[in-house]
């Protein structure tokens, strides 16, 4: 019973915050409202059992997509005009509704099949163990941490304003 209460009070936190990125004109704390709705995601995950996407998304959503976001409207300039309004919101807001109608149509018809058994096995630690092991992968995760890294810090050359 407590889980499912998290589970939807986490839901609601999730679509409040996906609506402030949609709504809010400034984009950094648009950025904010997208991280927070990662994290929450990653509190879904935990209620439903799924450690391991909910560290994942930890990892890759929070910790890595959302530095470079922030990094890309720390590197625009006129962030504090924010998003320029145009003519397209009623077509949109169509788009949306009837996007949402076949989701939700697809959710209510689908027959769900739902298991009460425990996973026999914990996937998080046999998955990290094969990953990170001594046959894992861990020389290709950290070519590409570097690779990166030398990216961003070659963004930041190229865009910074020159001295005179």
């Amino acid at each position: 019973m407590g889980l499912s209460i998290a589970f939807w009070l986490l839901a609601i936190v999730a679509v409040a915050a996906a609506l402030a990125v949609v709504i809010l004109r400034d984009v950094f704390r648009a950025s904010l409202a997208l991280i927070l709705c990662f994290l929450v995601v990653a509190g879904i995950y935990v209620t439903l059992s799924a450690d391991f996407l909910a560290a994942v998304q930890v990892l890759i959503y929070v910790g890595a997509v959302s530095v470079l976001i922030i990094l890309a409207i720390m590197l625009t300039r006129d962030v504090q005009r924010g998003n320029l309004s145009n003519r397209l919101h009623i077509p949109v807001l169509v788009v949306s509704v009837l996007m949402l109608g076949v989701v939700g149509f697809a959710a209510i018809k689908t027959p769900w099949q739902i298991s009460t058994a425990a996973p026999l096995a914990p996937t998080t630690a046999a998955l990290a163990g094969r990953l990170f092991g001594q046959d894992g992968f861990i020389l290709a995760v950290d070519i590409a941490a570097v690779l990166l890294l030398a990216a961003i810090v070659g963004a930041i050359v190229l865009v910074r304003e020159k001295d005179k």
